[in-house]
Parts: structure tokens; sequence; C-alpha cells
């Protein structure tokens, strides 16, 4: 029996968490989603997901404050992180990597550049 790969979005904007865990469902992943920092960091610890998806702009903790406190808790960095952020300037993605992301998504992007971002990541970082 083959399980879905565990995706976690962090994102405070209720209409884009719906739309990447509506793409990452129809990809076949199992998608929690949480609206804050702190939330996402709790969710991360209990439900051990391969994948987070994580917004940098965050009411609470930030997104590169709450990467850095996962990479902590992975220092076997079997965790994929995708920071997405309107903040698109290189410095911020060179920031966003790193505070240990994977991979740092520019808003907007597309619902296929999302889905391939995390099948490339699950290809290198296998859930099972």
């Amino acid at each position: 029996m083959v399980l879905a790969p565990r995706v976690l979005i962090v994102d405070d904007s209720a209409t884009l968490r719906l739309i990447m865990a509506r793409a990452l469902q129809r990809y076949g992943c199992q998608v929690s989603i949480a609206s804050n920092g702190n939330d996402g960091l709790n969710k991360a610890l209990q439900e051990r997901p391969h994948c987070i998806i994580l917004d940098v702009v965050l009411p609470g903790v930030n997104g590169f404050s709450l990467c850095r406190q996962l990479r902590a808790l992975d220092p076997e960095h079997d965790l994929s992180i995708i920071m997405v952020s309107s903040k698109n300037t290189p410095v911020d993605q060179r920031w966003g990597l790193r505070q240990g992301a994977d991979r740092y998504l520019s808003k907007p992007f597309t619902e296929e550049e999302l889905v391939g971002t995390v099948k490339e990541l699950l290809s290198t970082h296998p859930p099972f």
C-alpha cells in the first residue's frame, strides 16, 4: 500500500491556501493547512509532513524564522521546504534559501510550477 505524500501549507491567504491545496490534492498529496507560523510549527511537529510550503509574510512567526526552526529540528534534512512569497527580489530569494529552504517560488506562480517543484523535491527526498 503506497501512502500519499503529506504536504503542509502555511500561508495567511485563505484563497491561496485553497488553490494550492486543490492542485496538490489532484496530484495525489494529503494536504493540511495552517494560517500562521505558530500553527504551522505545531502542525509540522504533530503531522510530520514530507514537504512544507511556507509563506514568508505570516502573522506571528514569519516564514524565515519558521524555516530556521524547522531546519534545526531536521538535522537529517528529510523535510522539503518550499518558500513562497511576493517578496521576490534576488536578495529575498537568497535569504530564504540561506534560512534552509530547498526552493523559493515568487508569487504569483502557476499550479504547474508548484506541483512541479513538489514533485522534484519528493523525487530527491522520497517520503517512503
